[in-house]
């Protein structure tokens, strides 16, 4: 053994034997997003960075890649994640226990702050003919992978047009990633999707195909978002997408970061305080987050606060 590990060996035991301190591990953050090419993974995967520069020696924070929203908040609840994405409308189901939680609420369920908002969209091929929602009876249509909040949101909007998932489409429930893919392929012939914008996603299909987006502005979708305070009627703005040169009017939702109340008060609170204090890095991380203002991500929040986030909001004079 050479001298400097021995006086290195010497060091450490002596050290324990004086009781000089030990420095501590940091602490484990897992952070659930949703599909890879999502923007919900670069929400866990963006404040986890975040959070791994400022406060790299209290926390290691790992963003991971997941099934959506129900499975974010079902992993909250088990204590599996200590963070998580979720749409705002599946925040407000799984703490009023309703739709997957019927009868089951998740009252330990707590919002942090919201993001993005996040429109439902409808995307096609222009070769398919589809050019209104009615126009997918016959078709083969991605509706969402079970757990993910855009299949309820498919769900929704199928039911308003009057059109039955077993019987009137051949639906689909692929990964979203899987999804675009196959809609270069013509495995299917659209898809819905509930995200960000602009998302690759989306992208990615429109630099190989000509792609189309379907107007999502039934009455009845606008008398559903004018009776639930989580959703808003909105509009993907026109040359978002390539080939996509008019306004699509639609609705959304709002992407909602969401714990349990069980983690920490001070865990909560470091990372809510580190969100804020450096905004400007997270708008800066995702073409998505460019228009974050800490007014707007106080609403659309349909489960209580965490304390620790409180604590921090308190403090910053926000009501």
């Amino acid at each position: 053994m050479s001298l400097k590990r021995v006086l290195v060996t010497l060091a450490v035991v002596l050290g324990l034997m004086v009781g000089t301190p030990t420095v501590q591990a940091a602490q484990d953050i897992l952070f659930g997003g949703a599909s890879i090419t999502g923007v919900y993974y670069q929400v866990a995967l963006q404040i986890s960075s975040l959070m791994n520069k400022h406060q790299g020696d209290n926390y290691n924070y790992v963003g991971r890649p997941t099934g959506g929203s129900v499975f974010n908040i079902n992993a909250i609840e088990r204590g599996a994640f200590d963070f998580g994405v979720a749409q705002s409308d599946r925040n407000y189901q799984a703490y009023h226990g309703e739709a997957d939680w019927d009868g089951k609420p998740v009252t330990d369920l707590r919002s942090v702050f919201s993001m993005h908002p996040e429109t439902v969209m409808l995307v096609t091929r222009e070769d398919t003919g589809i050019k209104k929602v009615e126009d997918i009876k016959g078709k083969r249509i991605n509706i969402g992978n079970p757990g993910s909040g855009q299949r309820y949101n498919a769900q929704d909007v199928l039911r308003i047009y009057g059109i039955d998932q077993e019987k009137d489409i051949r639906a689909e429930g692929l990964q979203q990633h899987e999804a675009s893919r196959a809609l270069v392929d013509r495995k299917i012939d659209a898809f819905f999707y509930t995200v960000g914008n602009p998302s690759a996603t989306v992208e990615e299909p429109a630099t190989s195909v000509d792609i189309r987006m379907i107007p999502l502005n039934h009455d009845k979708i606008k008398e559903m978002v004018a009776e639930n305070p989580y959703y808003i009627m909105t509009k993907i703005p026109a040359g978002t997408y390539k080939g996509v040169d008019y306004d699509v009017e639609t609705y959304a939702v709002t992407a909602t970061v969401i714990t349990n109340i069980n983690v920490d008060e001070d865990v909560v609170y470091d990372m809510t305080k580190t969100v804020f204090e450096n905004l400007d890095q997270l708008r800066a991380s995702h073409a998505a987050f460019k228009h974050l203002n800490p007014e707007e991500m106080l609403q659309g929040l349909s489960a209580p606060f965490h304390p620790g986030a409180m604590r921090y909001y308190k403090e910053k004079g926000w009501k």
